[in-house]
């Protein structure tokens, strides 16, 4: 703000319009709730504004500074929970999808000469700075998609994205780097099935063309078609190729299309698509050249038609990433971004606009937010037309016969997965991979020869001699073979009782801890004075399932001595 006493600036202007009878909106002061909506991402790369086309050029990215004026404006950076700064996209990024060669190309390339690899020089020139202005919408439009697949918001916005002409390896239609296919790229790492939804009055070949083969993106363009207005793509026939038949849906229409025509036809549309393909995330690209009163375009939507789209998709609760695109009269393009932008955040927003810094572009419609758009070209659309586009589509959707299902892959983990598989036990590594061995695995006790326990472990008791009976036994010698499995070896002897004579009473002695003797490797109750020659040939298994039976329940044990 500037002071009172200062009426005008350095251009001898008035700093703000005397908007006079006609009022100011003041800006929202509430902050959001943040558990109370959807959470709102907004991503503004910081001096993406800046760079200018050329002379005469109808894009014009100054667009993106007025909607960014206007949001603030309104104060809806209070109802909007996250506001990124985000980095520009590598080329390493961009390669994800494009040619090397023609990032390499786009790199190089110096201002004043024309993009001659593209099939439209003049509408792609190369300006000042125009590898980072492609690095800045794009690292947004990454950026959003890697913020939805990681949950950390529902709706994301990139108003500088949106540029849905530019193939692999050549710039179209004022498009260079094609954000909306790095970020669909992107979703489908975690997603199984995209849609894309495209309501330019352009028609979305790109992206179209890039997943023409794909079954997992379902390509959705609003636009108009005539034959020769560009690209000249996008016929109702066109419905993909190979695993991608009937995953490309188009939807042309001629000059002059209003409100209820367009609202009809795209709730219809996106509604039966929707309950056929089955998204996990949308992607949604706001081309507002489609409004009334653009300089490319021919259509008569007012603004809040063209909100009431947004509104409709945004209702499906699904992951959404909205882009902008093309608009090519600025005033116009960010009123209409503006206000997108209340309704995706739940707010609701007056029709006087917000005092700022440029006034005067909207001087001629005396600050409002709607002005009138509607009824300058002849609506060449009919009722009849509308229905059997309509009808061509369903028949379409029919062949789907179901959402289309997606193999479940592993994602390659980075260093920082290795290092975190490797700290982890087996038995969370089971139960992450939902093995029946989750939770079912034996933690027995394991004693090395010279291992040495204290605690609940230490099973010397070397605390005083443990009085122990002699018996003399006169059992028959077990016959050579293997011991029966799971017989425990430490209950008491019947036999020693019946044949066996109770001699005396001797004092056992348990040797100190520090002594590396064979005993201190032994399961409980196991201790001998001599160990018998049978016992040296018995299994392994055998000797875990006496320890299990021996250590169930404290019983006396007897000790057998050869005392001959």
């Amino acid at each position: 703000m500037v002071r009172a006493s200062q009426a005008t600036t350095f251009s001898s202007s008035a700093y703000f319009d005397d908007r006079g009878p006609h009022g100011t909106a003041q800006p929202i002061t509430e902050h959001v709730n943040p558990h109370s909506r959807p959470i709102v991402s907004y991503f503004f790369p910081k001096g993406v504004g800046e760079h200018h086309y050329g002379e005469r050029h109808p894009m014009k990215p100054h667009r993106l500074t007025l909607t960014n004026a206007l949001v603030m404006g309104y104060g809806l950076d209070k109802q909007i929970h996250h506001i990124y700064n985000p980095r520009p996209a590598t080329q390493a990024e961009l390669e994800m999808y494009h040619d090397h060669d023609y990032i390499d190309f786009l790199s190089r390339a110096k201002c004043g000469i024309l993009l001659t690899r593209s099939t439209c020089v003049e509408d792609c020139p190369i300006f000042s700075e125009m590898y980072d202005f492609c690095r800045m919408y794009a690292g947004a439009s990454l950026a959003g998609a890697r913020k939805l697949t990681a949950g950390a918001c529902d709706t994301a916005i990139n108003w500088s994205g949106g540029l849905h002409h530019a193939k692999r390896g050549e710039a179209s239609g004022f498009c260079y780097v094609n954000d909306i296919v790095l970020a669909i790229l992107e979703l489908l790492r975690y997603h199984p099935r995209v849609l894309y939804i495209d309501i330019d009055i352009h028609h979305g070949d790109g992206v179209e063309l890039a997943f023409y083969h794909s079954n997992r993106v379902m390509t959705v363009s609003f636009h108009k078609y005539t034959g020769d207005f560009f690209p000249g793509t996008g016929k109702l026939d066109d419905n993909g190729a190979s695993l991608g038949k009937h995953f490309c849906l188009n939807v042309p229409l001629q000059d002059g299309i209003d409100d209820d025509m367009y609202l009809t036809i795209f709730k219809t549309v996106i509604e039966d698509t929707v309950t056929a393909f089955r998204p996990t995330s949308i992607v949604l690209q706001c081309g507002a050249d489609s409004l009334g009163c653009d300089r490319l375009g021919a259509f008569n939507l007012s603004i809040a038609a063209h909100g009431e789209c947004v509104n409709f998709v945004r209702k499906f609760n699904v992951p959404l990433l909205v882009l902008g695109g093309g608009g090519y009269t600025i005033k116009n393009v960010s009123r209409c971004w503006t206000y997108e932008t209340a309704v995706l955040v739940g707010a609701t927003i007056p029709d006087e606009l917000p005092a700022t810094v440029y006034d005067p572009f909207f001087r001629d419609s005396q600050w409002k937010l709607h002005p009138p758009l509607t009824g300058r070209v002849e609506n060449q659309n009919s009722p009849v037309s509308l229905q059997r586009i309509t009808v061509s589509i369903r028949n379409k959707l029919r062949y789907l016969q179901g959402a289309p299902s997606v193999a479940m892959q592993e994602i390659p983990p980075d260093l920082e997965g290795w290092l975190a598989d490797e700290e982890r036990k087996q038995e969370e590594i089971d139960e992450e991979r939902g093995t029946a061995l989750a939770g079912e695995r034996r933690s027995d006790r394991s004693m090395a020869r010279n291992e040495i326990f204290e605690g609940d472990n230490d099973v010397d008791q070397d605390e005083g001699p443990v009085s122990v009976k002699r018996t003399v036994s006169s059992r028959k010698p077990r016959a050579s073979g293997k011991r029966t499995r799971g017989k425990a070896r430490g209950r008491p002897s019947t036999s020693a009782k019946e044949d066996g004579e109770e001699i005396e009473e001797l004092p056992v002695v348990a040797p100190s801890r520090s002594t590396k003797s064979r005993r201190t490797a032994k399961p409980r109750a196991r201790a001998r004075a001599k160990p018998a020659e049978k016992d040296k040939d018995v299994p392994d298994a055998d000797f875990e399932a006496a320890a299990d039976a021996e250590t169930d329940a404290p019983t006396p044990v007897d000790l057998e001595i050869d005392i001959s």
